[in-house]
């Protein structure tokens, strides 16, 4: 009698808990729906998405190889449409509250909110390649392209090309047609206005006068593909030598592992998106795949002097993972090569297919 009040005891603490997890799961699945029928997503980003930026007024705009998605909160909208067609690669919002968009082959698009303006090489600019746009302290509008760098004044552009391991300002009017082996991906100011340059071939500084490559002790950068400054005014470098931290000369490395994106959230923990790790097989071998796995990690700020520490990984499995931004929300939005998601800290969605997931 007792055995069988025991089990049956042991069969209502099952039944009880299955039907609570049943009852979480169907609010879970009510709430996300009713999360994600707010959204109008006819017009989600579709494919390759490369950049995220978010404007003074709170829009999402993304940059994919589509169009240029505008996303108010309610729905996407491409701004480009049938009107332009461009794979465009990165987004600036300049101090004036106007938009610069570069593409892959057709220059860059300056937009007012109204209408389109396009700068190619018939208008000075060194290649129709541009992969990155920067806007300086001074309001200069700079460009990474394919073999170099533009800079726009607002009146006329200068431009600057990589030549073996430095960069040498062009002044005889000479423009690219085709795409070069060497290439501008990533620029930045720091705050004490020196300009950084990251390239296929490591990264260039500019005082305004000259410019060298900061290396690792006589080593480049290679495939360098995302720099930022951070709160404290260190330098971080992600590339195919992984990610580097620059604080003031002393220089620490974070992981070996190919980083395409880094970016610093308002707490001052950094995110990555980086290939996972190599997976081997018993006597050492590589195992190899046909796709590249990546991830999304999160290096917290308290953690970041232990340079020994791994980043948490917030997503995995990710065929490439590319832009990072945090909203103003604080959802963090990232890109990928088949469209845009969110993290809301404990839940992604994604728009396309209409899903959050953990």
């Amino acid at each position: 009698m007792i055995r069988y009040m025991n089990s049956f005891a042991v069969f209502l603490i099952i039944a009880f808990s299955s039907a609570c997890v049943q009852h979480s799961a169907e609010q879970k699945s009510s709430i996300i729906k009713n999360e994600t029928e707010k959204v109008d997503t006819s017009n989600v980003p579709q494919g390759i998405v490369r950049n995220i930026i978010q404007d003074r007024k709170g829009n999402i705009w993304i940059a994919a190889f589509r169009g240029m998605y505008k996303y108010d909160g309610k729905s996407f909208v491409n701004i480009t449409g049938d009107k332009i067609s461009g794979r465009f690669f990165s987004a600036l919002e300049d101090k004036k509250g106007n938009f610069w968009f570069s593409s892959i082959g057709s220059g860059a698009y300056y937009y007012d909110g109204k209408s389109f303006t396009n700068f190619t090489t018939k208008e000075g600019l060194l290649n129709d390649e541009v992969g990155s746009i920067y806007e300086d302290q001074k309001g200069n509008i700079w460009f990474g392209v394919s073999g170099g760098a533009s800079y726009y004044d607002g009146k006329s552009f200068r431009n600057y090309i990589l030549d073996g391991n430095t960069m040498i300002e062009d002044r005889t009017g000479k423009t690219f047609s085709t795409r070069k082996p060497n290439g501008v991906v990533s620029i930045i100011e720091d705050r004490k206005g020196g300009m950084w340059f990251g390239a296929f071939d490591g990264v260039h500084r500019y005082d305004g006068k000259s410019f060298t490559m900061f290396t690792n002790n006589g080593k480049p950068f290679k495939n360098v593909r995302s720099i930022i400054e951070d709160s404290k005014g260190n330098i971080w470098i992600a590339g195919d030598t992984g990610l580097w931290r620059n604080s003031g000369g002393v220089l620490t490395n974070f992981t070996r592992q190919f980083v395409g994106y880094v970016y610093e959230d308002k707490h001052g923990n950094i995110w990555t998106s980086s290939e996972s790790e190599k997976e081997y097989e018993a006597g050492g071998l590589e195992k190899k795949s046909d796709q590249l796995s990546w991830k999304l990690s999160r290096y917290h700020e308290e953690s970041l002097m232990d340079a020994n520490m791994q980043g948490e990984v917030i997503r995995e499995n990710e065929r490439m993972i590319f832009g990072i931004l945090e909203a103003t929300d604080g959802n963090i939005w990232f890109g990928t090569l088949d469209g845009v998601f969110s993290y809301n800290g404990k839940t992604f969605t994604d728009f396309k297919n209409k899903v959050v997931s953990d």
